[in-house]
């Protein structure tokens, strides 16, 4: 049984780029959907799929830059299932000084720390991209 489905999501990311595969397969879920489909708009990955089933599955494709680098540089947990971390919307935190996103999850839905600050909105703090 996993306990923190958001942390596998992101350690298999971060386990492709380091071995410079393609893509990344893991199951599926509302919310790892939504961060997958925001990294994708953030240019952080290059190609989402979705195979429905009795679990699903939720492959991610790895986007690199030149020299094989990967266009995630770093990926942070922030909230913990032991440890949640809450900020309002005048807390809201700003990654690497603006290069960076970190990914909220409000009332109105998961979305981006520019979003919630432009919506007015805190939530929790799910993770940092960079």
């Amino acid at each position: 049984m996993m306990t923190d489905p958001i942390a596998d999501m992101l350690t298999r990311i971060r386990n492709a780029i380091m071995a410079r595969l393609p893509s990344t397969a893991m199951p599926l879920s509302k919310q790892k959907l939504r961060i997958a489909e925001i990294l994708k708009a953030e240019g952080y990955i290059s190609d989402i799929q979705v195979e429905e089933g009795i679990q699903g599955t939720l492959t991610l494709g790895i986007k690199y830059g030149s020299g094989h680098a990967g266009a995630i540089a770093g990926l942070r947990r922030s909230s913990r299932p032991g440890r949640r971390l809450y900020v309002g919307h005048t807390d809201l935190p700003t990654v690497r000084a603006g290069l960076g996103t970190a990914i909220i999850s409000t009332s109105q839905g998961v979305m981006t720390d520019k979003d919630a600050r432009r919506r007015g909105i805190g939530g929790e703090v799910l993770c940092e991209v960079w």
